[in-house]
């Protein structure tokens, strides 16, 4: 799927599109609002280059994908491999277009489920830890030599970040209830982003950060802006900061993230269970 052509929201086959129904004009709704706020947040921070919007579509079902493809986005962002791979494959059958969106892995990576996201996703954007690097680079040599024994053309490098842990509270502080979020210490990103480099299929990117829960954004996103000038002083094509998300999305548009995670103002609430 990943380096595939991506087609116009005009050129999508069959399926959902932006004003099908009324979800299809909610979303619209939603998206265009979002929009609005990337744009006057960029034009606040004082920056030309508008980041990349990444619509996170976990718990939304591929319809959803299909409806956003139609209306223009390109780059869409899941949490957990299983629901990632299952709504790939269903959103190339509704829209009828190989690769309709470029998938952005965002969520904590088992290093077993490597093999399995290298078929689908563009980019993994939480990459912590030095055996999920080796995992990757394993998975992608395998599935290039899949693609050339099917006549396959060969897949774009996977595209790497190194999640980093910005939360300066110990584990005992930390707000209970939300679970590991990931990432390595700041002193750890060189290390790793040199592991990333070396490897084989794989392309260092940057960085990525969740802001610690219930903290204020801004001194994270600073200080992972920080840990991006280091990174790019060294490895200068590792550009990307991937941070910000409903809630604080302009705080990481004014220290110059480059991808923004939203999911819920896109899409709204999960829909309920049963």
């Amino acid at each position: 799927m990943s380096g595939a052509e991506h087609m116009s929201g005009a050129e999508l086959g069959p399926g959902p599109g932006p004003a099908d129904d009324a979800r299809g004009r909610e979303l619209a709704d939603r998206l265009a609002a979002v929009r609005q706020r990337v744009e006057e947040a960029t034009r606040s921070a004082g920056r030309s280059d508008a980041p990349t919007l990444i619509v996170v579509t976990k718990f939304h079902p591929a319809e959803d994908v299909a409806r956003l493809a139609a209306l223009g986005v390109r780059d869409v962002g899941e949490n957990r491999d299983q629901e990632a791979r299952a709504k790939a494959a269903e959103t190339e059958r509704l829209t009828g277009v190989q690769a309709p969106v470029r998938w952005h892995f965002i969520g904590q990576l088992q290093s077993n489920k490597a093999k399995y996201v290298v078929r689908y996703a563009s980019a993994v954007h939480s990459v912590d830890r030095e055996s999920l690097v080796d995992a990757l680079s394993a998975a992608m040599g395998r599935e290039q030599a899949r693609r050339a024994d099917s006549g396959l053309q060969e897949r774009d490098p996977l595209d790497c970040l190194v999640q980093v842990d910005l939360d300066p509270r110990p584990e005992q502080d930390r707000p209970a209830g939300i679970g590991a979020r990931g990432g390595v210490d700041p002193a750890a990103v060189g290390a790793l982003a040199d592991r990333i480099a070396a490897a084989d299929g794989l392309r260092l990117r940057g960085v990525m950060a969740v802001a610690p829960l219930g903290l204020d954004p801004t001194p994270a996103f600073a200080r992972l802006a920080e840990l991006s000038a280091a990174l790019t002083g060294t490895h200068p094509d590792a550009t990307w900061i991937s941070a910000g998300m409903s809630q604080d999305l302009e705080q990481a548009v004014s220290a110059g993230a480059t991808h923004l995670r939203v999911g819920t103002d896109v899409l709204g609430p999960r829909a309920p269970v049963g």
